[in-house]
């Protein structure tokens, strides 16, 4: 979950909401990989989530990193919500996942080097206190009441407003997880054939990624719980947005269907001021009730457009969203899998082709097929592990044309694609049998 944005004056003009968004074309030598991933702690004598203090918690954790490592203290208030160091920050979600937001790195190589950095001091410091993280999409045990809640005001706002617009928002703040990666856009241009390619093919990532079959104690129906749970949460901000494959869409049509999602909240002097369901277009002009006669500075577009969670997000950038978090070779895997398909103009044109004859129904279609059957799926006629061996190719082929040796780092999907098993199926096959139906081998099976 973002942190408060910062930097950008008053919003004097309509135009620099667009602007914002433009702010963030890049030339293809400065496009760069960032990678973000989410995950559970728990205690090793009672797999019960980790709390945020005692002298077993995410607190302590902090302090250790922060001492030994050299992490700086990101507070709200008195509490201590995050670290940061040399462009990557360490955040909590609602319900304690700890997640890193890596920096931003010109090759999958670097991403590697610090995610395996991350891991190795974040368990230097976990193990000799009992604590052990794992890497699913959902929580396999825990119910709501289990869950920590972290001492963020935004969290606050949200789990009230939550419940009123869907029947899954809290269990996505609190018992979800996933891996994400960040990518650049030339332009306009291309910023919407990225988006479009990344809309249409969440679904496959959804599927290869699958790793969230239980909930609460029992098999749930589902290879991504994770995904279906985004499907229950609230309209108005989630979705594969059929918008972004209108003729005309570009930066000026996403800026619309933003301002048009209710708020949550506006940030000042390091409190978050209760907006729910106000109008971001009342706030321009000087008409929220919420700061009745205040207009907003970029700041605050900034953070209200972290307010809104479809399958593929703009900022100044692309957010790849579609994905369940998983062991350490899937965490790498995912950024590998966008950057191939991303970053190399005939295979980003290759994904289009495979694509935009998709209609809005079949894509939303493959949405719900992939979070209910994984690569199992199919809508419309077309089978989600068809679409996932052509896109895994594609891939493989960006990845070769930057001669870096990064295909090395899809052999989770390869392998996936090929045996048409997933991390669910393998979790869901050991449950039904060596495991004898006892879940608790699931913490030692997805531990990083």
């Amino acid at each position: 979950m973002s942190i408060p944005q910062s930097g950008g004056g008053p919003i004097e003009s309509f135009s620099q909401l667009a602007e914002f968004m433009e702010s963030g074309c890049k030339s293809k030598d400065l496009w760069r990989i960032g990678t973000e991933h989410e995950k559970f702690g728990w205690l090793t004598d009672t797999r019960r989530p980790l709390p945020y203090d005692g002298e077993r918690s995410i607190n302590a954790l902090f302090a250790g990193l922060a001492a030994k490592f050299g992490w700086e203290p990101v507070r709200e208030g008195e509490n201590v919500i995050g670290l940061t160091r040399n462009g990557a920050n360490i955040s909590l979600e609602p319900g304690g996942q700890f997640e890193l937001s890596g920096a931003a790195f010109a090759s999958l190589k670097e991403t590697d080097d610090e995610l395996r950095n991350h891991l190795d001091e974040v368990r230097s410091l976990a193990e000799p206190l009992g604590i052990r993280f794992m890497g699913i999409g959902a929580a396999p045990e825990w119910r709501h009441e289990d869950m920590p809640v972290m001492p963020k005001g935004r969290y606050r706002l949200m789990t009230d407003y939550m419940g009123k617009v869907g029947t899954h928002g809290t269990q996505m703040m609190y018992r979800t997880s996933t891996v994400q990666v960040n990518l650049d856009y030339a332009s306009e241009t291309d910023m919407v054939k990225k988006m479009r390619v990344a809309l249409a093919l969440q679904p496959v990532a959804t599927a290869l990624f699958a790793s969230s079959p239980f909930f609460e104690g029992k098999e749930n129906g589902h290879k991504s719980w994770r995904s279906r749970i985004w499907r229950g949460l609230d309209d108005a901000r989630t979705g594969m947005l059929p918008f972004a494959f209108d003729q005309g869409f570009g930066f000026q049509a996403y800026v619309d269907w933003v301002l048009d999602v209710p708020m949550y909240f506006v940030y000042r002097d390091g409190k978050y001021i209760n907006a729910l369901g106000q109008s971001f277009r009342d706030f321009l002009k000087g008409e929220l009730p919420a700061l009745p006669g205040e207009k907003p500075t970029l700041s605050d577009w900034a953070d209200h457009m972290t307010t809104v969670f479809p399958e593929a997000r703009v900022k100044r950038y692309i957010e790849m969203r579609g994905a369940d978090c998983g062991d350490q070779a899937h965490l790498m895997a995912l950024p590998a899998f966008w950057v191939g398909l991303m970053y190399d103009q005939t295979v980003l044109d290759a994904a289009w082709d495979l694509v935009k004859g998709l209609d809005a129904e079949t894509r939303e279609g493959l949405r719900v097929a992939a979070s209910v059957q994984g690569l199992g799926g199919q809508a419309g006629g077309v089978r989600i592990s068809d679409l996932a061996r052509a896109a895994v190719a594609l891939s493989q082929a960006g990845l070769a044309g930057r001669a870096l040796g990064e295909e090395r780092y899809l052999a989770p999907l390869v392998e996936a694609v090929e045996s048409g098993v997933t991390q669910a199926d393998r979790w869901l096959s050991l449950y039904r049998g060596d495991w004898g139906g006892d879940l608790s081998n699931i913490y030692q099976a997805a531990s990083l």
